[in-house]
């Protein structure tokens, strides 16, 4: 084994044989033998002769490199975990949101959806390398550690995870419910990277709470749209009309820090605030596959006046929901921009259980047909939780959806508003617990539903 000439004819066969299953695998695509059944793959329907010859040297060099590492990288390599990395690394090309699910992780983001699942308590994304903070969930291990919008996350128990496949990194931070775990957060105005010890429990996140305000207004609170949320929105809004009646003097929804969820869940609650017409649109890849969704018949608390909350981590169903209401005059925002998710992912069950591949396959626009990717939904009412400082701004200039790697832009050409000071923030003897929501109070104290249409100065 050890004949110089007996090494280079067993690796140049096994790049052969590499090269020979990675090809027949690409035809076998190109033929449409695909997990979900599409008979054909655009690159291969739809793309000319140089087009696929292009591609087949592709993986044929793919297959080189792979061959050239299993063989004489310094140490073993493990073939299936090298497959995924560059599988997972292809994707993050696109965009931010799009990933591999290895059966397991698929498992769990099921779970995740229905309602409850075991971890933190946060919702992450990756970027350039380090995973962000998007929100935390109420109520939860990261709430309560005050990990906040837009912490970086950059090791586990003392090892570095920068590089890592989010959905590998998200493992890693899942565990036996009861046990502890370290992470290390980088946060804009700290001067150093800190750790925070965390304890993991079963999240059960209750999507929907409520309370009266001033015995006359409801407060509606939605954490996340899960399979429950617009059941228990219907709960506690009905909840509301036995304790205030059936006129409230005004309704407060508040999204802030809600990552969004399920779209069909933003459907029915913006249901729940519209009599008909649309909520939101979606588009494709190709300009004619549209489709719209509209809400059904069944406003909650007609001719009430309404104000939706948002800031920084309201993102995706949060943003429908806030965007729906604010086109169709039904509400008006107060708080900060929101995140500008304006994507819509499709998970794609793979064959063979081998998991399924999250994949960004539209856009959504607000019923006035306005795309808020990257751009957000901007406030009617910007009101600051906080007094902003100038350090602040720099670090708030690095929290959006437009600043992820590979983000998509905006395909109507508009542009994220300037970071700047607020318009309104705290006074300095300020002694309430939460600006935003007295703000709201105080604009529904002093408007009717006929002024909403217009917003008062100051």
């Amino acid at each position: 084994m050890d004949d110089p000439q007996i090494r280079l004819e067993m690796r140049a066969e096994k790049e052969i044989s590499m090269r020979s299953w990675l090809m027949g695998t690409a035809v076998g695509t190109a033929l449409g033998l695909t997990a979900i059944g599409v008979t054909s793959i655009a690159w291969s329907a739809n793309g000319t002769s140089s087009d696929r010859e292009e591609i087949y040297q592709q993986l044929d060099l793919f297959a080189e490199i792979l061959a050239r590492v299993d063989s004489e990288y310094v140490i073993d390599v493990d073939e299936t975990d090298a497959m995924k990395s560059a599988i997972n690394g292809m994707l993050a090309s696109l965009d931010p949101h799009s990933s591999y699910l290895a059966a397991d992780d698929y498992e769990a983001m099921q779970v995740q959806t229905s309602g409850e699942y075991g971890g933190l308590g946060i919702e992450v994304v990756s970027d350039d390398g380090y995973v962000k903070i998007i929100s935390p969930i109420d109520d939860s291990p990261a709430s309560r550690a005050d990990l906040r919008a837009g912490d970086l996350i950059s090791a586990i128990n003392g090892v570095s995870i920068v590089g890592l496949p989010l959905n590998d990194a998200i493992k890693d931070m899942r565990g036996e419910v009861g046990t502890d775990i370290v992470i290390t957060v980088i946060r804009a105005e700290a001067e150093e990277p800190f750790d925070v010890t965390l304890t993991r429990e079963i999240i059960r996140p209750k999507s929907v709470d409520h309370e009266v305000i001033e015995e006359d207004i409801g407060y509606v609170r939605l954490s996340t749209f899960n399979e429950r949320t617009t059941e228990l929105l219907n709960e506690s809004l009905s909840a509301l009309k036995k304790e205030i009646g059936n006129k409230p003097a005004g309704l407060i929804l508040d999204l802030r820090n809600n990552p969004g969820g399920l779209l069909d869940q933003a459907v029915s609650v913006s249901s729940m605030f519209l009599d008909s017409g649309e909520v939101v649109s979606t588009r494709g890849r190709d300009p004619r596959d549209i489709e719209r969704y509209n809400a059904d018949r069944g406003e909650r608390f007609p001719e009430v006046p309404i104000i939706v909350l948002v800031n920084g981590g309201s993102a995706s169903a949060a943003e429908i929901v806030a965007g729906a209401l604010q086109d169709k005059n039904r509400a008006k925002v107060l708080g900060m921009t929101s995140f500008g998710k304006g994507s819509v992912q499709t998970v794609i069950p793979l064959s063979a259980q081998r998991g399924a591949l999250r994949l960004t396959t539209a856009r959504y626009y607000t019923p006035s047909g306005r795309s808020i990717q990257s751009t957000g939904i901007e406030p009617d009412y910007e009101v600051s939780q906080r007094v902003i400082t100038e350090e602040d701004l720099e670090a708030m200039r690095r929290f959006s959806e437009a600043d992820l790697p590979n983000a998509l832009d905006n395909d109507s050409g508009a542009e994220r508003r300037e970071v700047h000071m607020p318009d309104d923030m705290p006074p300095e003897d300020y002694e309430g617990d939460d600006y935003q929501l007295d703000r709201a109070v105080e604009r529904l104290r002093s408007i009717t539903l006929t002024s909403l249409e217009e917003p008062n100065a100051g």
